[in-house]
Protein backbone atom coordinates (compact mmCIF):
# COMPACT_ATOMS: atom_id res chain seq x y z
CA UNK A 1 0.00 0.00 0.00
CA UNK A 2 1.07 3.28 -1.19
CA UNK A 3 1.56 5.88 2.06
CA UNK A 4 1.02 8.60 -0.49
CA UNK A 5 -2.72 8.08 -0.69
CA UNK A 6 -5.20 10.49 -0.13
CA UNK A 7 -8.07 10.10 2.62
CA UNK A 8 -10.58 9.72 0.27
CA UNK A 9 -8.67 7.01 -1.78
CA UNK A 10 -7.98 5.25 1.30
CA UNK A 11 -11.52 4.96 2.11
CA UNK A 12 -12.79 4.25 -1.17
CA UNK A 13 -10.12 1.16 -1.15
CA UNK A 14 -11.41 0.60 2.04
CA UNK A 15 -15.23 -0.18 1.10
CA UNK A 16 -13.60 -2.02 -2.32
CA UNK A 17 -12.14 -4.65 0.53
CA UNK A 18 -15.38 -4.78 2.57
CA UNK A 19 -17.61 -5.23 -0.31
CA UNK A 20 -15.29 -8.11 -1.76
CA UNK A 21 -15.29 -10.21 1.63
CA UNK A 22 -18.75 -10.01 2.40
CA UNK A 23 -19.35 -10.60 -1.16
CA UNK A 24 -23.10 -11.20 -1.50
CA UNK A 25 -26.01 -10.20 1.18
CA UNK A 26 -29.54 -9.45 1.67
CA UNK A 27 -29.64 -5.86 3.04
CA UNK A 28 -30.98 -2.98 0.62
CA UNK A 29 -28.68 -0.66 -0.56
CA UNK A 30 -28.81 1.80 1.37
CA UNK A 31 -28.66 -0.15 4.85
CA UNK A 32 -25.89 -1.33 3.57
CA UNK A 33 -24.04 2.31 3.75
CA UNK A 34 -24.90 1.95 7.24
CA UNK A 35 -23.48 -1.77 7.39
CA UNK A 36 -20.40 -0.67 5.80
CA UNK A 37 -19.58 2.13 7.76
CA UNK A 38 -19.82 0.12 10.69
CA UNK A 39 -17.89 -2.32 9.58
CA UNK A 40 -15.24 0.19 8.23
CA UNK A 41 -15.04 2.08 11.66
CA UNK A 42 -14.63 -1.19 13.54
CA UNK A 43 -12.92 -3.68 11.30
CA UNK A 44 -15.61 -5.75 12.39
CA UNK A 45 -17.07 -8.27 10.02
CA UNK A 46 -20.19 -9.12 12.60
CA UNK A 47 -21.52 -6.48 11.64
CA UNK A 48 -22.49 -7.59 8.17
CA UNK A 49 -25.08 -10.26 10.30
CA UNK A 50 -25.86 -8.54 13.26
CA UNK A 51 -27.34 -5.59 12.67
CA UNK A 52 -31.40 -4.78 13.13
CA UNK A 53 -32.50 -2.07 11.43
CA UNK A 54 -36.45 -1.11 11.78
CA UNK A 55 -38.63 -1.01 8.77
CA UNK A 56 -39.08 2.48 9.17
CA UNK A 57 -35.10 3.42 10.38
CA UNK A 58 -33.89 4.84 7.40
CA UNK A 59 -36.39 7.20 5.68
CA UNK A 60 -37.48 8.39 9.50
CA UNK A 61 -34.12 8.83 10.51
CA UNK A 62 -33.28 11.03 7.80
CA UNK A 63 -36.83 12.99 7.43
CA UNK A 64 -35.34 13.59 10.80
CA UNK A 65 -31.68 14.90 9.71
CA UNK A 66 -33.04 16.78 6.85
CA UNK A 67 -35.75 18.02 9.36
CA UNK A 68 -32.86 19.55 11.71
CA UNK A 69 -34.56 17.81 14.65
CA UNK A 70 -31.65 17.95 17.26
CA UNK A 71 -29.59 14.81 17.67
CA UNK A 72 -28.27 13.69 21.54
CA UNK A 73 -25.57 11.12 21.75
CA UNK A 74 -24.82 9.66 25.35
CA UNK A 75 -21.00 9.99 25.00
CA UNK A 76 -18.37 13.14 24.14
CA UNK A 77 -16.97 11.13 21.84
CA UNK A 78 -19.70 9.80 19.92
CA UNK A 79 -20.49 13.09 19.37
CA UNK A 80 -16.70 14.52 18.61
CA UNK A 81 -17.24 11.15 15.49
CA UNK A 82 -20.26 12.68 13.92
CA UNK A 83 -19.57 14.97 10.90
CA UNK A 84 -20.23 18.66 12.11
CA UNK A 85 -20.36 20.28 8.33
CA UNK A 86 -23.53 17.78 7.98
CA UNK A 87 -25.14 18.79 10.66
CA UNK A 88 -24.43 22.00 10.13
CA UNK A 89 -25.69 22.13 6.53
CA UNK A 90 -28.87 20.56 8.03
CA UNK A 91 -29.17 23.09 10.61
CA UNK A 92 -28.93 19.64 13.02
CA UNK A 93 -28.21 20.40 16.94
CA UNK A 94 -26.44 18.45 18.23
CA UNK A 95 -25.64 17.54 21.80
CA UNK A 96 -24.23 15.51 24.81
CA UNK A 97 -25.58 15.93 28.36
CA UNK A 98 -23.68 13.52 30.40
CA UNK A 99 -21.16 15.86 31.87
CA UNK A 100 -23.49 18.95 32.55
CA UNK A 101 -23.38 19.79 36.10
CA UNK A 102 -27.59 19.62 36.67
CA UNK A 103 -26.85 15.95 35.27
CA UNK A 104 -24.33 15.43 37.99
CA UNK A 105 -26.35 16.73 40.66
CA UNK A 106 -29.76 14.76 39.53
CA UNK A 107 -27.91 11.23 39.32
CA UNK A 108 -26.40 12.20 42.51
CA UNK A 109 -29.60 13.13 44.28
CA UNK A 110 -31.30 10.48 42.82
CA UNK A 111 -29.01 7.45 42.87
CA UNK A 112 -28.38 6.84 39.67
CA UNK A 113 -26.15 7.02 36.86
CA UNK A 114 -25.52 10.31 34.91
CA UNK A 115 -26.16 8.48 31.36
CA UNK A 116 -30.10 7.85 32.98
CA UNK A 117 -29.79 11.92 33.68
CA UNK A 118 -28.58 12.67 30.81
CA UNK A 119 -31.66 11.10 28.88
CA UNK A 120 -34.13 12.06 31.10
CA UNK A 121 -32.63 15.67 30.36
CA UNK A 122 -33.02 15.23 26.82
CA UNK A 123 -36.55 13.84 26.95
CA UNK A 124 -37.52 17.06 28.08
CA UNK A 125 -36.69 18.81 24.77
CA UNK A 126 -39.17 18.36 22.26
CA UNK A 127 -36.96 19.28 19.80
CA UNK A 128 -34.47 16.78 19.94
CA UNK A 129 -35.85 13.61 18.40
CA UNK A 130 -32.43 11.63 17.08
CA UNK A 131 -31.16 9.66 20.28
CA UNK A 132 -27.85 7.83 19.30
CA UNK A 133 -26.29 5.42 22.27
CA UNK A 134 -23.04 4.19 21.34
CA UNK A 135 -21.49 3.30 24.98
CA UNK A 136 -23.95 2.90 28.40
CA UNK A 137 -27.27 -0.20 28.34
CA UNK A 138 -28.53 2.36 31.30
CA UNK A 139 -29.13 5.21 28.62
CA UNK A 140 -30.64 2.68 26.33
CA UNK A 141 -32.73 0.76 29.30
CA UNK A 142 -34.14 4.39 30.34
CA UNK A 143 -34.92 5.71 26.94
CA UNK A 144 -37.20 2.78 26.55
CA UNK A 145 -38.64 3.60 29.74
CA UNK A 146 -39.39 7.07 28.77
CA UNK A 147 -40.84 5.94 25.75
CA UNK A 148 -43.27 3.08 27.63
CA UNK A 149 -44.00 5.91 30.68
CA UNK A 150 -43.68 9.47 29.54
CA UNK A 151 -44.52 9.35 26.05
CA UNK A 152 -41.67 10.15 24.29
CA UNK A 153 -41.34 9.52 20.67
CA UNK A 154 -38.06 9.54 19.04
CA UNK A 155 -37.75 10.01 15.25
CA UNK A 156 -34.80 7.32 15.65
CA UNK A 157 -32.82 5.45 18.26
CA UNK A 158 -29.34 4.35 16.82
CA UNK A 159 -29.00 2.00 20.11
CA UNK A 160 -25.46 0.57 19.72
CA UNK A 161 -24.04 0.47 23.67
CA UNK A 162 -21.05 -1.98 24.64
CA UNK A 163 -20.26 -4.29 27.48
CA UNK A 164 -20.87 -7.18 29.39
CA UNK A 165 -23.49 -5.95 31.67
CA UNK A 166 -26.87 -4.72 29.65
CA UNK A 167 -25.76 -4.07 26.26
CA UNK A 168 -27.12 -6.96 24.80
CA UNK A 169 -30.15 -7.28 26.81
CA UNK A 170 -31.07 -3.52 25.82
CA UNK A 171 -30.76 -3.97 22.51
CA UNK A 172 -32.97 -6.77 22.62
CA UNK A 173 -35.41 -4.66 24.39
CA UNK A 174 -34.92 -2.14 21.85
CA UNK A 175 -35.88 -4.45 19.31
CA UNK A 176 -39.10 -5.21 21.16
CA UNK A 177 -40.32 -1.88 21.16
CA UNK A 178 -42.17 -1.76 18.14
CA UNK A 179 -43.23 2.06 18.78
CA UNK A 180 -39.60 3.24 17.78
CA UNK A 181 -37.57 3.27 14.61
CA UNK A 182 -34.08 2.17 15.01
CA UNK A 183 -30.41 0.74 14.08
CA UNK A 184 -28.99 -1.46 16.55
CA UNK A 185 -27.03 -4.77 16.44
CA UNK A 186 -27.38 -7.82 18.42
CA UNK A 187 -24.99 -9.10 20.58
CA UNK A 188 -22.36 -7.34 22.90
CA UNK A 189 -20.16 -5.31 20.35
CA UNK A 190 -21.00 -1.66 19.88
CA UNK A 191 -19.18 1.37 21.00
CA UNK A 192 -19.40 4.95 20.35
CA UNK A 193 -17.22 5.27 17.57
CA UNK A 194 -19.93 2.62 15.85
CA UNK A 195 -22.71 4.54 16.66
CA UNK A 196 -21.28 7.68 15.41
CA UNK A 197 -20.24 6.05 12.15
CA UNK A 198 -24.23 5.55 11.46
CA UNK A 199 -24.86 8.52 12.17
CA UNK A 200 -22.41 9.76 9.63
CA UNK A 201 -24.11 7.23 6.85
CA UNK A 202 -27.32 8.23 7.65
CA UNK A 203 -25.86 12.05 7.02
CA UNK A 204 -24.81 11.14 3.56
CA UNK A 205 -27.70 9.39 2.41
CA UNK A 206 -29.61 12.70 3.81
CA UNK A 207 -26.81 14.96 1.63
CA UNK A 208 -28.03 12.57 -1.53
CA UNK A 209 -31.30 12.25 -1.11
CA UNK A 210 -31.21 16.31 -1.06
CA UNK A 211 -29.21 16.56 -3.98
CA UNK A 212 -31.60 14.08 -5.99
CA UNK A 213 -34.34 16.60 -5.09
CA UNK A 214 -37.97 15.77 -4.63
Amino acid sequence: MSVHLRPEEIEAESFRIIDAEVGKHTWSRDEWQVVRRAIHTSADFDYARAMVFSPDALSRGIAALRGGRGLVTDTTMALAGINKRLLERFGVGASCFVADPDVSELAASHGITRSIAAMRKAATDPANGVFVIGNAPTALFELLRLVREEGLRPDLVVGLPVGFVGAEESKEALIREASVPFITNRGRKGGSNVAAAVVNALLLLALENEEKGP
